[in-house]
């Protein structure tokens, strides 16, 4: 199998960056180019009666500064001459990293763990480990010594 698109989710974490430069190193190696891709929840909060979210505006101005954020960092690596696009997307972070690597036909994913465990990991999971169980494509993950 030749590896010709990667696909690198960030959270805009020092970790994800890390992640980042791993791939862009694989991606000169190989010729491939990088898609970067950066998932987002809306939160909703549940109260006794009812729920609450965000209001539009709030909601549009979270997606704006994360289109923001991706754009960055797609200047941020452009010395590197890999070619770089971003794709944002809105909902739960893993399964919109495996419908990613569909969508953008990735033959690699690279990933950042930040490496929580006990309680950390017990309440907030790993969006990680969920890829590398439901990812449709081979998964890299890139602990950083962070």
């Amino acid at each position: 199998m030749q590896i010709r698109k990667i696909l690198v989710p960030v959270d805009f974490s020092p970790q994800s960056e890390v992640a980042l430069m791993s791939a862009i190193d694989l991606a000169k190696t190989l010729g491939a180019s990088i898609t970067l891709l950066h998932a987002y929840e809306i939160p909703v909060y549940t109260l006794p009666d009812g729920a609450w979210t965000l209001p539009a505006a709030q909601a549009t101005a979270l997606a704006d500064d994360a289109q923001r954020a991706l754009d960055e960092l797609v200047k941020k690596y452009a010395w590197a001459g890999v070619p770089i696009t971003a794709k944002l997307c809105r909902g739960a972070p893993y399964e919109e990293i495996t419908r990613g690597a569909t969508e953008t036909d990735a033959d690699l994913v690279v990933i950042a763990t930040h490496g929580r465990t006990g309680l950390a990991h017990l309440f907030l999971g790993s969006v990680a480990e969920r890829v590398v169980r439901t990812s449709p494509v081979p998964v890299l993950t890139i602990r950083s010594m962070k």
